[in-house]
């Protein structure tokens, strides 16, 4: 895979590092997005740390809930390496709170960066994956958009919305042999989860199968698959990647 692009958003921490690092590992040239310019230096570093020196990276400041941002951020990294073979959605907020306190701007904010900036990456990146004839999107969701969770109605909302796109481009853009499938994390270590107080978070841990945590890396394993040409006849799934908390 030495001669693939792989584009990612929301690269500047947590799941989106481990997912940079993991893919440059594998040999991918990759196409950092996020709005913290010293958090993406730091992804940049993780990625030759693990990947070495010859590492190819490009990192790019872009507001993702901006569509025209984020149709210059492809541009230039079209620009830069010519192709894209893998765009990832990993972008993404959480905001709880009982819908009875919910305000507007709260709705419009995780609108905009959970499901908006997924439909402005993807439109970006489907016309040089058609032309090329051949591509992979991977989106992260989460568990919460599967089975819900009280009060995160709009969290929930956002990253159902992204299974239902998932699901229409894979559909849309099969033909092209473009594959677009999504992942789902259940309680993953990142700093948006340390902020669970310990009640939620010890509620959530009785009820994952394997007794843990996941960590980003655990993430990133499944991507870096859903990237891959072993997954070359995989289109339209979600993977959950939980622990087997749903199961309970």
């Amino acid at each position: 895979m030495s001669d693939r692009v792989a584009l990612i958003t929301g690269a500047s921490r947590g799941i989106g590092r481990a997912i940079a690092v993991d893919l440059a590992v594998h040999g991918h040239a990759v196409a950092l997005f996020g709005r913290d310019e010293a958090a993406l230096a730091e992804t940049a570093a993780a990625v030759r740390a693990a990947a070495g020196t010859e590492a190819r990276i490009s990192r790019h400041s872009v507001d993702v809930a901006d569509q025209a941002a984020v149709d210059a951020g492809v541009a230039a990294v079209l620009t830069e390496f010519g192709r894209i073979d893998v765009a990832v959605a990993n972008a993404g907020q959480s905001q709880d709170g009982l819908i009875l306190r919910l305000k507007a701007s709260d709705l419009d904010r995780l609108i905009d960066v959970n499901l908006k900036s997924a439909f402005y990456l993807c439109a970006a990146v489907a016309k040089p994956m058609v032309k090329q004839r051949g591509g992979s999107i991977v989106v992260v969701s989460s568990i919460v958009g599967i089975g819900g969770n009280p009060g995160q109605s709009v969290y929930a909302a956002t990253k159902a919305g992204l299974l239902g796109l998932t699901r229409s481009l894979a559909k849309e853009l099969g033909s092209r042999n473009v594959r677009v499938n999504a992942v789902a994390p259940g309680l993953i270590e990142t700093a948006m989860t340390a902020e669970l107080p310990e009640a939620a978070r010890k509620g959530f841990l009785e009820g994952i199968a394997l007794g843990r945590p996941g960590t980003p890396d655990d993430v990133a394993g499944v991507v870096t698959f859903l990237a891959s040409d072993a997954a070359r006849y995989v289109t339209g799934q979600t993977i959950v990647v939980d622990g087997g908390y749903l199961m309970h």
